[in-house]
């Protein structure tokens, strides 16, 4: 019956995973002394929350990327609990438990700013349900199904995702070949690729950032089909592409994220306006984000911070550019004119991916000093070196150098002026040559007395 209902909806087909030994029985049980998964690795709030729902008679297992992670020898950032306990028994269990969410009903275990995500094993249904809801295009609305270990494993999107490591005994089950898929570097999907990426067109996303975080092709069956239903990015909720997008470009491989995202055209979707400057010479955007994208990477290998307003920053800078050429031909003044087109860009580019405001203000700061780090007459130079963001922003000048803009003179005398004392400073704003102004004195009209 399960089998029937999984191929009926695409969830199996000739191309699908195939569960432990292929035929839809019981998964394989990877033993502690196989895998080599050591509780020592995993977060020490998300053994709590493992072995509170056993001690309480759940079933509870890790799921999903923190196996993965952990089975690569990576260090995963978040650890995922699935459970056979309902919504409303885990917020039983758990004070600091909070539900959240409409399209999945999860909850969430608060450990001070920790989250450990705890979800309840999927299932299956009729198409009618009323728990069940897909859109037009088969995208899924509704997903509040839920069922058993066997039945959840089929709902997953990868077999590299789709491994459960049991705290009773710290065994890891694979029902769908996913283990011998991590050993053999194989991205494969579960069901039609076609099918689940209508379900969730996420999952095309999803599939670059797993291929390139882990150093897998992505295969012909999985690739074919985003660039059929690429568009179908559109249909998803601003808020999950900014989930998505953070995800993507802080996985320590955002530049062959971003090249594969061009290959499959999918990087159009994300960001219509920067794939048009892509397209124009005058500006070397695909050089800067490259250099963005690249800088990034070695940021987050050598554990060091990453900023989302310089990315932000970096991806609408050259579209911005060209909206403001557009209002300069247009008789706009230079300095209103990027200032339109700051909020032309942000408005269209919201309408896309959903930006939160302090990372968008962060990004809004950058342009802005662009245009203020021009001016170094008189005291302007200093005021700018007090402002938050300037290190952000000189930072950005200099990459915009090396990506080949034409302001390497520019960022040689910052340089200077950054590393000079008082007087070195002082020559270099007299260097420029600009001389004040005086400003003329009117004179009252004298009035006369005989009037």
């Amino acid at each position: 019956m399960i089998r029937a209902f999984l191929t009926k909806v695409g969830i199996l087909s000739n191309k699908s995973a195939k569960p432990g030994t292929a035929d839809g029985g019981k998964p394989i049980i990877i033993d502690r002394s196989q895998h080599g998964i050591s509780r020592a690795n995993i977060s020490e709030n998300a053994l709590k929350v493992l072995y509170r729902l056993h001690r309480h008679g759940y079933q509870a297992y890790l799921v999903g990327g923190g196996v993965r992670d952990l089975l690569l020898g990576l260090h995963p950032k978040d650890f995922d609990v699935v459970t056979n306990a309902k919504p409303e028994d885990i917020r039983r269990v758990f004070r600091n438990c909070r539900l959240i969410g409409r399209r999945f009903r999860l909850a969430h275990v608060y450990f001070g700013h920790d989250i450990v995500e705890v979800a309840t094993f999927r299932g299956k249904t009729d198409e009618q349900s009323e728990d069940l809801s897909h859109s037009e295009k088969g995208m899924i609305l509704r997903d509040n199904v839920y069922g058993t270990i066997s039945e959840d494993v089929w709902r997953r999107d990868f077999t590299l995702n789709s491994l459960y490591y049991n705290i009773a005994d710290f065994s890891v089950v694979d029902y769908t070949g996913g283990y011998a898929d991590i050993k053999a570097k194989r991205l494969r999907m579960i069901g039609d690729a076609s099918v689940r990426y209508r379900e969730d067109p996420v999952r095309m996303l999803r599939a670059i950032r797993f291929a390139c975080k882990i150093g897998f092709e992505i295969p012909q069956d999985l690739s074919q089909p985003m660039l059929e239903l690429k568009e179908l990015i559109s249909h998803v909720s601003p808020g999950r592409l900014f989930e998505e997008m953070m995800k993507m470009f802080h996985s320590g491989s955002a530049y062959p994220v971003y090249e594969q995202l061009i290959k499959h055209q999918l990087f159009a979707e994300l960001f219509p306006a920067t794939s048009d400057a892509l397209k124009q010479a005058s500006f070397p955007t695909h050089e800067l984000l490259t250099i963005i994208f690249q800088n990034t990477d070695n940021r987050i290998q050598q554990q060091k911070t990453v900023t989302p307003s310089f990315i932000v920053a970096g991806l609408l800078w050259h579209p911005i550019c060209l909206q403001a050429q557009t209002h300069i031909d247009n008789g706009i003044a230079v300095f209103p004119a990027r200032i339109q087109a700051i909020e032309d860009l942000l408005r269209k580019q919201g309408q896309r991916i959903s930006i939160p405001k302090r990372i968008v203000q962060g990004a809004r700061e950058i342009w802005m000093l662009q245009m203020r780090l021009v001016r170094r007459h008189g005291k302007r130079a200093q005021q700018l070196m007090m402002e938050p963001r300037f290190r952000a922003a000189f930072d950005f000048l200099e990459l915009r150098a090396l990506a080949g803009e034409p302001v390497g003179e520019l960022v040689s005398w910052w340089k200077e002026y950054i590393e000079g004392d008082p007087a070195q400073r002082r020559e270099l704003v007299k260097a420029l040559g600009f001389k004040k102004k005086k400003k003329k004195i009117r004179r009252k009209r004298e009035e006369d007395p005989a009037t």
